[in-house]
């Protein structure tokens, strides 16, 4: 079965990146192929900056390893050229666009303004708790 092409919003990349808990099962998911990771400029570049938070007390070496073993390793990078508003909270727009751009086949996200989209274009925008339960149904 071909991999789920997903965005994923920063906040849950990088809590599943950092903590243990249900929201860790998506680096699972990455890890065996069952994801797929697409990103865009300035998706990655807001993983970074947010992975560098001094909440974390991450050291760069930690960093770079998250980002070349897990963020590089299971992304592929999109380039969006379509700027669109579609979110009430303009900083949100990022992950929609990289969908669009990506031909992705969900967004991942617990932010609230993307959540209320509910579908852009076609693409559903889902809590990690709705996809995980939408791909377990698809594999059975």
């Amino acid at each position: 079965m071909k991999p789920w092409r997903l965005v994923v919003d920063t906040n849950l990349l990088v809590s599943a990146l950092l903590f243990d808990g249900y929201v860790s099962r998506l680096v699972g998911l990455l890890e065996t192929g069952d994801v797929r990771l697409l990103v865009s400029r300035p998706i990655l570049e807001e993983y970074l900056r947010v992975l560098g938070y001094q909440k974390f007390r991450l050291q760069e070496t930690e960093i770079n390893f998250l980002t070349n073993e897990y963020i590089l390793r299971f992304a592929e990078t999109v380039n969006v050229v379509e700027m669109r508003q579609v979110s009430i909270d303009k900083d949100d727009d990022k992950f929609v666009e990289c969908a669009l751009a990506g031909l992705a086949d969900a967004v991942i996200s617990g932010d609230k303004h993307l959540l209320t989209l509910g579908t852009v274009d076609g693409i559903p925008i889902l809590t990690l708790r709705t996809f995980i339960s939408e791909l377990l149904d698809r594999e059975v």
